[in-house]
């Protein structure tokens, strides 16, 4: 065995796991601190605080006697609080009991304290999973700013050597003899690229230091790969970041647009893709796969795809973004991953959609290490978007989880006493039943899809 040919293959193996370790571990501690200090805000004791299972690897206890720990198994949390006999908040009987005497003490655990108490401790998992995604994205928003009015070159993209008289700093005026909308004007853009004739060099016509002059470049949606989709026929193939495809099975590319119309044509035929990296042409083999995509309406249609994102032969300049801008922002994106798992989720049960969209752990420690090597920004927008996956799921009705126990509270409010001691066990051993079946379930996903 060549030794040395795996060591590369085991630092991307443990980069991978790092990298899911590090996501799990940031988002499991928001969601279970806002169980913590939400249940102390109401009164109500927190014994352990646990970040991962199993055998304990460090740990202390704080004055209010709460032990903060870190546990060997990296791969989720929990609070325990008062009265609680496991990390599902199942109640201890014997420690109820030994609390009923004393009123003080009885409100102090979590089976005592009132239902509003419990039931605001119990959602604040989801809700702090919610605020962390939507801070992240607002962050990641300020950063950017928004694009410039007119559209206005920021960093030309490297592309293979064309004529490019493009520089930074012009403002599009037109591109192919068509006039340039307003670039967030998403109908009047789509009608305005459909316009454009493929052809390459392009003349455009900018305004450059107060003056317009016509210039030549390349066509403005070029087959320029600005990311890849991890765990995608592109990202298996070795396509990287910055690649141009100039050519598919031996056919030049001038735009995007006819790369993805031979994708689609192909049927998941094998394609070879020519493609210009750093100046160097390397030949690659893919075959397009099936891919469900969310649509604007909420729907999902089915198209065959590589898993590469394209865009413009430049980046958009931009100016600094309000605060109250950005956070509305952040706060849609947040909604729009809910909306669109929900959606994805409703379509897997009807069978509109395969439920190889799915992924367990594999796939999302692969997708983990993906993002984190496409860099900072693409990592942490990768955890405020599984945070508020993790959140969402939380919030389902189902049984040892957040939204099963708020489902008990719901029956309680409304009956005016909690189900039976008997029913909760019966409901909650169901409930992990289908949490674990689910778990195989995406695992078998992840190895055999």
């Amino acid at each position: 065995m060549d030794l040395l040919a795996f060591v590369p293959q085991f630092g991307g193996f443990l980069y991978t796991v790092a990298s899911f370790v590090v996501a799990l571990s940031v988002i499991v501690a928001v969601h279970e601190y806002g169980h913590y200090i939400v249940g102390r805000w109401s009164g109500i004791h927190a014994e352990v605080f646990s970040l991962g299972f199993g055998p304990v690897l460090w740990s202390r206890m704080d004055k209010r006697g709460t032990r903060w720990q870190v546990a060997a198994l990296p791969f989720g949390g929990y609070v325990k609080f008062l009265g609680d006999a496991d990390a599902a908040s199942g109640k201890d009987a014997a420690a109820m009991e030994a609390a009923a005497a004393d009123p003080e003490a009885l409100r102090r655990t979590m089976h005592g304290a009132p239902l509003w108490a419990r039931a605001a401790t119990v959602a604040a998992g989801p809700v702090f999973n919610f605020a962390m995604s939507a801070i992240i994205f607002t962050a990641v928003a300020l950063s950017q700013g928004t694009m410039r009015e007119p559209l206005t070159i920021g960093e030309l993209a490297p592309l293979p050597a064309i004529e490019n008289g493009l520089q930074q700093g012009d403002e599009l005026v037109s591109a192919g003899g068509v006039a340039v909308p307003n670039y967030l004007d998403s109908a009047a853009w789509e009608a305005f690229r459909d316009a454009i004739p493929q052809e390459q060099p392009l003349e455009y016509v900018v305004r450059r230091d107060g003056a317009e002059t016509t210039v030549s470049g390349p066509y403005l949606y070029p087959p320029y790969v600005r990311g890849v989709v991890p765990r995608s026929a592109a990202s298996d193939a070795g396509l990287q970041q910055e690649d141009v495809i100039v050519a598919v099975d031996g056919a030049p590319l001038v735009s995007f647009d006819q790369l993805k119309q031979l994708v689609e044509a192909a049927d998941g035929k094998v394609l070879v893709l020519d493609v210009w990296r750093g100046g160097e042409t390397v030949e690659m083999a893919l075959a397009p796969r099936r891919t469900d995509e969310a649509q604007p309406d909420g729907s999902f249609a089915t198209r065959w795809r590589i898993g590469i994102v394209g865009g413009l032969a430049f980046t958009p300049a931009t100016e600094p973004a309000g605060f109250g801008e950005s956070l509305a922002a952040g706060s849609y994106q947040v909604w729009a991953v809910i909306e669109t798992s929900l959606s994805g989720v409703k379509h897997m049960i009807s069978g509109a959609i395969s439920t190889c969209n799915l992924s367990g752990p594999i796939g999302i420690a692969e997708t983990s290490g993906a993002m984190a090597s496409q860099g900072a920004e693409s990592f942490i927008r990768f955890i405020a978007v599984l945070s508020t996956a993790v959140g969402l799921l939380n919030l389902f009705p189902v049984p040892a989880l957040d939204g099963g126990h708020l489902m008990f509270y719901a029956y309680e409010a409304v009956a005016g006493r909690p189900p039976s001691d008997r029913a909760v066990r019966v409901l909650m051993s169901l409930g992990i039943a289908i949490v674990l079946s689910l778990m195989v379930f995406a695992l078998g996903n992840d190895l055999f899809c």
